[in-house]
């Protein structure tokens, strides 16, 4: 699993207007309607769950079915159903119809504020609060991006945290970069080059195009905010973001942006065994933790000499090092559900049970969600995969913040580095200050 393209992930504020509408008569109980008895395995009543989810390939459902065979064996009177390979769109579109699943996971926080803020996912914080579940098990960051103004309609389901890999045999006895300054000497060291520019190995590809090269799993290397409290535009006025595109072009121009452009294109599929770390074309990435599993099972990669570190960070704000970016799979209990109490159970268990997380995080190789399952002795892990663990629970790890428009000012940002590191934006505090704009003329359409 790893956090999934925004082109799939989109779904628009004026989609889910639909799902505020009042309750029909004779309409599906909501959660915490009534007091669960003390014994919940004894009082649910048989039945039968459906749940959505976006797992896909074979390896990832068989891992997903054992765990929730785990469910049945506490509660045997339910059954579960599963549908896989589910998108946010899907979900959407079921809601609105008023067909909706039991429960249902995506692989993306991006609808989360739009899903709590419509009540198209059910509010948890009664059943939560009722089973005496203590949220704090959960590090702050991962309960940030589960919740929306003070609603908390999700659940985490395992996350990726983002750090950064590198090549030690081309590395040759270097130590991975903690600073930016470090970043940029290593890379232009590792950087090999034929007479006339063409670029052969680079140390680090600094473009945003490039894989995970996102904005939002790159700002954490300088602190860079998206929102101002207000929900607002924060990108054209954190002084943040100049440093890291600043940096970030001066990189780009040491390449040649034509230089680079004819590399990046020239490389391998990024989920494929051509990825060019893989093959030792570009010495330094930033990744997600599943990369780990991905070197691992790829039959030419394995051998691969190579460690993992937290990102570099800007040079005036060294205690950032440690933190990064983290996402992950949400689930929750969708508007309309016919089995509410019951599917809180499936939700709850496979969220809080630290064998069901620690068994689901092994198949899968992703960062388990709490303190319980990320130290538990059965999780598997070395020091390359430890390396996530530490981001993931360190206190400077950010997430997106919750917005109802998380897609398009993600996308409207995009659009404007493309054109920053192609050398067409002359003004960068003006094309800063449109992106605000953008960003904020469309908060204003969503009435927020």
């Amino acid at each position: 699993m790893r956090f999934v393209p925004l082109a799939v992930a989109g779904v628009t504020a004026l989609a889910l207007t639909a799902c505020t509408a009042g309750a029909p008569k004779n309409a599906p109980p909501t959660l915490g309607a009534q007091q669960p008895s003390a014994s919940a395995s004894a009082s649910l009543p048989p039945t039968t769950l459906e749940l959505w989810h976006g797992f896909s390939t074979e390896a990832e459902l068989k891992a997903f079915t054992d765990v929730v065979a785990g469910f049945k064996t506490k509660f045997p009177q339910i059954t579960v159903k599963l549908r896989k390979g589910v998108q946010d769109e899907n979900i959407t579109q079921a809601i609105r119809s008023g067909k909706v699943p039991d429960v249902a996971a995506s692989f993306t926080t991006d609808n989360v504020a739009q899903w709590c803020k419509t009540g198209a996912f059910q509010d948890l914080t009664q059943v939560i609060k009722q089973d005496g579940i203590d949220l704090s098990v959960i590090p702050q960051v991962a309960r940030d991006y589960t919740e929306y103004n003070g609603v908390r309609c999700m659940m985490p389901l395992l996350t990726d945290a983002y750090g950064f890999y590198y090549n030690k045999g081309l590395m040759k006895g270097e130590q991975p970069p903690k600073t930016l300054s470090e970043l940029t000497a290593l890379a232009k060291k590792l950087t090999v080059r034929d007479p006339d520019g063409t670029i052969k190995v680079a140390g680090f590809i600094p473009s945003f195009t490039y894989y995970e090269n996102t904005p939002a799993h790159m700002a954490p290397m300088v602190g860079a905010k998206w929102l101002n409290p207000d929900g607002t535009s924060a990108i054209g006025t954190d002084p943040a973001w100049k440093t890291l595109l600043k940096w970030q072009k001066d990189l780009v121009d040491w390449y040649g942006f034509a230089n680079l452009e004819k590399f990046r294109k020239g490389l391998g599929d990024e989920w494929s065994a051509d990825h060019p770390f893989f093959k030792g074309k570009v010495a330094m990435v930033i990744d997600g933790e599943w990369r780990t599993a991905m070197i691992a099972n790829d039959s030419k990669a394995k051998s691969l000499d190579y460690g993992t570190a937290p990102m570099p960070v800007a040079d005036d704000k060294p205690d950032l090092h440690g933190g990064g970016f983290t996402q992950g799979t949400v689930i929750g209990v969708p508007k309309g559900a016919k089995n509410p109490q019951a599917a809180w159970e499936l939700v709850k268990y496979l969220t809080t049970e630290t064998d069901s997380l620690v068994t689901l995080a092994n198949a899968l190789r992703n960062v388990p969600t709490t303190k319980a399952a990320a130290e538990s002795p059965t999780l598997v892990k070395d020091e390359r995969f430890q390396t996530f663990l530490d981001i993931f629970n360190h206190p400077k790890t950010v997430t997106l913040p919750a917005s109802i428009n998380s897609v398009f000012n993600q996308e409207s940002f995009a659009q404007f580095l493309e054109a920053w590191e192609k050398g067409t934006v002359k003004d960068l505090d003006a094309g800063l200050a449109g992106v605000d704009k953008r960003i904020n003329d469309r908060l204003k359409l969503s009435g927020s």
